[in-house]
């Protein structure tokens, strides 16, 4: 396969050190499908080849792009789906599925072909679900980026290359979470919102401002304010209060010569007690064995 209609396309050797690494790629490539084309193509590898009328199962993950053109997508857990360019499909090992390009479109394709524990846990806690193939990514020049990046290493197949293409292919999957997420806040003002009351909590880490007070200052409900900044940011406001306190506490504990009663009060905890037992709960260590560790040998 060296020029070609396959001259993008990368089946990869692995080794043992490969596989512990957590996440191992097995194929890569970029594929030009012409209108009135036969598919697969004659000459597609035979552990890759399937005919579409009957589909086929795979034994590891894969991220297909549409980057041009247009087809159809089917399997186990999605009804026939029309797809068009900017749209990612993940297929996931043991599912039954098919595709392919409209005959008198043909499309352009970058795929991956990966397994190992990392990407198991991403679906192990629902990032990704084999209810929901297909993601609308739309074009983005950043993946276009990082798929022509793995084909490149796939052809030089230097010392430690898997792992590399370990790191981009996770780059892929966070980059194709990141996009579907923030797809659903295409109202900028909401965004808006969020985005200043971080930046008001970060400006007051000992929760001088009360979250019902920054509601209330962004036009919003407390109870509505608390659902939105949930989905935007995975937490609760008070639990990402919280969560810059211990920040702030951490930075104060390490820079600082407060003492604890000092850094307890700076930040609006209760008492000292209650500030020794919450870090405690949030690090493992109390306050005063966090800073000696922190500072090392004096």
């Amino acid at each position: 396969m060296s020029g070609g209609l396959f001259s993008n396309v990368k089946y990869l050797t692995i080794n043992r050190k490969d596989e512990d690494w957590g996440l191992t790629v097995t194929t890569v490539g970029f594929q030009s499908i012409a209108p009135k084309s036969e598919y697969p193509p004659k000459g597609h590898p035979s552990q890759y080849w399937f005919n579409p009328g009957s589909g086929r199962i795979l034994h590891e993950y894969q991220i297909i792009y549409v980057t041009e053109g247009e087809g159809i997508f089917q399997s186990d857990t999605l009804k026939s789906s029309h797809l068009t360019a900017g749209k990612l499909i993940l297929l996931f090992p043991g599912i039954w599925h098919t595709y392919r390009p409209k005959l008198s479109k043909g499309w352009d394709t970058y795929w991956i072909g990966f397994y190992g524990s990392f990407p198991d846990n991403l679906i192990r806690h629902l990032f990704f679900t084999r209810k929901e193939p297909i993601l609308d990514i739309g074009f983005n020049e950043q993946l276009v980026d990082l798929f022509n990046g793995a084909i490149d290493l796939a052809k030089q197949q230097k010392t430690g290359y898997q792992q590399a293409l370990s790191g981009i292919t996770m780059h892929l999957l966070g980059m194709s979470y990141y996009i579907v997420k923030n797809a659903q806040f295409e109202d900028k003002d909401i965004t808006t919102k969020i985005e200043k009351a971080c930046m008001i909590m970060r400006e007051h880490p000992g929760g001088e401002v009360c979250l019902n007070d920054i509601a209330t200052s962004l036009n919003m409900s407390y109870s509505w304010f608390r659902k939105t900044f949930r989905q935007y940011t995975g937490l609760s406001p008070a639990q990402y209060q919280l969560q810059i306190k211990l920040q702030k506490a951490k930075a104060l504990l390490v820079s600082s010569a407060k003492s604890i009663k000092e850094i307890a009060y700076l930040l609006d905890f209760e008492s000292p007690n209650y500030f020794a037992s919450f870090f405690k709960e949030k690090t493992g260590l109390t306050p005063l064995a966090f800073r000696k560790s922190s500072r090392g040998k004096q």
